[in-house]
């Protein structure tokens, strides 16, 4: 099973699931204040997907940080070990290890983790900055979840830009290119857009239309899911909300979906998460559901369902 989009690409989120910091300044403790920029610190998270055909993803890392100052701020390894039980195959698992960084500069910010499992490199890498019409490039390699993806050993990239374009400060789109290849002769040409408009600030209410839109150099290549062209078309609702220091995010899309060998049917999608501040000045902590009926692989009546939790211990 493949996910094609497990990163955040912008503020605008389109996808709603990461260069080097060579040059980068050292932090040292203020002694003034007595505030320490940049101490160790330790994670652990869990990531779990599952389907309408029950197969199933399994995740589990911790990350060792020598650096830490906050999500924006770290530089650590990272331990993972992934499980993978495709519909009719057998588990499969194996160990990653990653060097993971983040660094919020004044101009452009990065973050990623780059490891191998043992065969080849997998991770992802993102930089990006912070003006009005905001930018941000990204690359991501993992492997391909399908039955004949593990059997055969098959591994996917997607490389690809994602724009803001403010109109004002209640209406604004984002738009995104990209292209994947699987590991085979396959070619994915990815086009996205969405406009949110803010439609109460002080209720953190905006609303939106996702649509989005791929074509396959090689339909039907392997078994995930590769019609010769795919649409979907998602209006959406979301609330955020922020109570002392915490943020509670829940979104709806409701809409329609439509690929080169079937007729137009149902979207939907449900996303919710929640994010603390730093907690008793040490920890992080971060949980999201999603929910999608988007097919991912060669079945087309399909649940796609995943959970996400995250907890770091800065010292």
């Amino acid at each position: 099973m493949i996910r094609t989009a497990r990163f955040i690409i912008t503020a605008a989120a389109l996808c709603g699931a990461t260069a080097a910091v060579a040059g980068e300044r050292p932090y040292y403790e203020d002694v003034s204040t007595g505030q320490r920029p940049f101490n160790p610190a330790v994670g652990a998270d869990l990531f779990f997907s599952t389907d309408a055909d029950e197969s199933e993803t399994l995740k589990a890392g911790v990350n060792l940080d020598w650096q830490y100052q906050g999500p924006e701020s770290y530089q650590g390894l990272r331990l993972e070990t992934a499980r993978f039980t495709p519909l009719g195959g057998e588990t499969a698992e194996e160990q990653r290890v990653y060097y993971r960084f983040a660094h919020k500069g004044e101009a452009w910010s990065s973050t990623g983790a780059v490891g191998t499992n043992g065969d080849t490199v997998l991770g992802s890498v993102s930089v990006h900055n912070d003006a009005r019409f905001r930018q941000e490039y990204f690359v991501e390699r993992d492997r391909l979840e399908t039955r004949q993806g593990l059997d055969e050993d098959l591994y996917f990239t997607f490389v690809g830009a994602a724009f803001d374009l403010p109109v004002d400060d209640f209406n604004t789109f984002t738009t995104l290119v990209g292209v994947q290849e699987f590991g085979g002769d396959n070619l994915r040409t990815h086009l996205r857009a969405r406009y949110v408009h803010v439609v109460k600030p002080e209720w953190g209410l905006s609303a939106g239309v996702r649509t989005r839109f791929f074509h396959n150099s090689e339909p039907g290549e392997a078994d995930y899911f590769s019609p010769e062209w795919y649409v979907e078309v998602l209006p959406t609702v979301q609330v955020q909300r922020f109570v002392d220091g915490w943020r509670y995010q829940v979104a709806v899309g409701l809409g329609a979906q439509r690929d080169s060998a079937s007729d137009w049917r149902a979207a939907g999608w449900f996303e919710a998460s929640v994010t603390s501040p730093k907690i008793d000045r040490d920890w992080y902590v971060r949980a999201a559901v999603v929910h999608s009926n988007t097919p991912v692989s060669s079945g087309y009546a399909y649940d796609y369902s995943q959970l996400s939790i995250a907890l770091t211990r800065g010292f």
